[in-house]
């Protein structure tokens, strides 16, 4: 019973830094359940405290990546589409693995979801940069929080082996 739920908890924290990338996907939560899932093992316990710092950092990063493009998007005028289309270019850039391809795919993805809601080429670009600022704010907190808690996975993996 012990491996499985080892195994499990690396299957959260596994699909919560792939949940980084997808705003539909809460990818620090995930991680979070990982971590819980870990305790109940015999590798590691962890102290209320840490359930508690954790649990509060998880609730304000996951909030702020819902909340931070879509604020960013109507103080700049950008649209949902820009977002979008910022996550999708990221998604194509990753296809192809290289950062510089990530960062231009994100961009180039928020600029034409800006042109598909309406907007002129001139203003769209301006639109595509905020998005993907905001989108790209977002995910590297979600990545910053989910890599910490995957890294306690590991350390407690490294006493096991």
């Amino acid at each position: 019973m012990d491996t499985f739920l080892i195994v499990l908890a690396g299957v959260f924290l596994i699909i919560g830094l792939i949940g980084c990338f997808f705003s539909k996907l809460p990818g620090t939560l995930l991680s979070y359940l990982g971590i819980i899932i870990l305790h109940y093992t015999s590798i590691d316990e962890f102290s209320v405290h840490f359930f508690i710092r954790w649990g509060v950092l998880v609730i304000a990063v996951q909030g702020l990546d819902y909340f931070i493009p879509n604020w960013g998007n109507r103080k700049f005028g950008g649209s949902i589409r820009g977002v979008c289309g910022s996550m999708l270019g990221v998604l194509s850039g990753l296809f192809f693995g290289s950062w510089e391809i990530i960062i231009i795919g994100a961009i180039v993805g928020a600029f034409i979801g800006e042109l598909f809601a309406g907007k002129e080429s001139n203003k769209a670009i301006r639109y595509a940069f905020a998005s993907f600022a905001f989108f790209i704010l977002g995910t590297i907190s979600q990545l910053i929080v989910a890599g910490i808690l995957f890294h306690y996975y590991l350390n407690d993996l490294s006493y096991l082996l």
